[in-house]
């Protein structure tokens, strides 16, 4: 059971303002093999925090004397509206941290109006996911496996779910070396299991990657995003949209579905005033004269 229901009504008295207070709740609560596995990377572990040092080079550029009285963080994902540019990246495992898991992320995502990519490594199936928020816009992450037929099958599955795009994960020729899973022997408990196969069984890059690709297809970044302003520099980048991983398991683990609402608000609310104070006054005016580049 979630630490937050054992405690009865201490989530509802913390005041969480920023992600830093999800991130510092759930690595009290969560076990400790846990919190690593969803905390590690592999090996050094470089590249996630070089993703944190990265947003933190960047500085906005402030614009005064604009009238932005009134803001407008919708845009736009493959066609289709979404209520600002944070969407909820694929990450395995949300049982472990809310009993619900999947469930309870795709719920929060419907209630914000944004996107959700479900892991392939998911604790509840795409079934279940999509029943719980059936109003959902909704992607699969899926890894391409030797055994063709596999992937096959549950593409076919997505689809007739109504899930609207694929999600490629192209970097993992092997698994990497995670050495805190490895220290603690991380497994799933007996009572979860990666229910798609039940019975079967960053920043610093993204102008290049902008520039290359001259706009013929969208760019969404993951990786370091902590913060509103986080989201403002990506965009001003060139990104679409931005998706986040660990901030919404923070969420969880905090109170649910309802703690990863706010998680997802607050980033909205961060948003919407880095936009004002930049003098933005919709995601179209996010450009990359609103930035510049710093060494720390």
């Amino acid at each position: 059971m979630n630490a937050c229901n054992q405690e009865g009504g201490r989530c509802a008295e913390m005041a969480m303002v920023c992600l830093t207070d999800f991130e510092a709740y759930a690595k009290e609560h969560l076990s400790k093999a846990t919190w690593d596995y969803y905390a590690a990377g592999a090996d050094e572990c470089c590249t996630r925090d070089d993703n944190l040092l990265a947003y933190k080079r960047i500085r906005l550029r402030p614009r005064v004397l604009r009238d932005v009285s009134a803001s407008d963080t919708r845009t736009t994902v493959q066609g289709t509206e979404i209520s600002f540019p944070v969407g909820i990246a694929p990450t395995a495992f949300h049982c472990l941290a809310w009993h619900e898991g999947e469930v309870a992320t795709a719920r929060a995502a419907e209630a914000l109006d944004t996107c959700y990519i479900t892991s392939t490594y998911s604790t509840c199936s795409v079934e279940e996911i999509a029943a719980a928020a059936p109003g959902g816009y909704r992607w699969f992450q899926l890894y391409v496996y030797r055994d063709r037929k596999l992937s096959e099958q549950i593409v076919q599955r997505v689809e007739a779910l109504g899930y609207k795009a694929l999600v490629l994960t192209v970097d993992v020729p092997y698994t990497g070396k995670r050495r805190n899973d490895i220290r603690n022997q991380f497994k799933l408990p007996p009572h979860l299991k990666v229910k798609n196969f039940d019975g079967v069984f960053q920043i610093d890059a993204l102008t290049e990657i902008v520039d290359t690709v001259q706009g013929r297809i969208e760019i969404y970044v993951d990786g370091g995003v902590r913060t509103g302003s986080d989201v403002l520099k990506a965009l001003a980048l060139g990104a679409r949209c931005v998706f986040i991983g660990r901030p919404a398991v923070w969420g969880l683990a905090y109170k649910g579905e309802e703690g990863l609402r706010e998680v997802l608000q607050i980033l909205n609310d961060e948003f919407r005033l880095s936009m004002a104070l930049s003098g933005c006054r919709n995601v179209a005016e996010i450009n990359r004269n609103l930035i510049q580049l710093s060494r720390l």
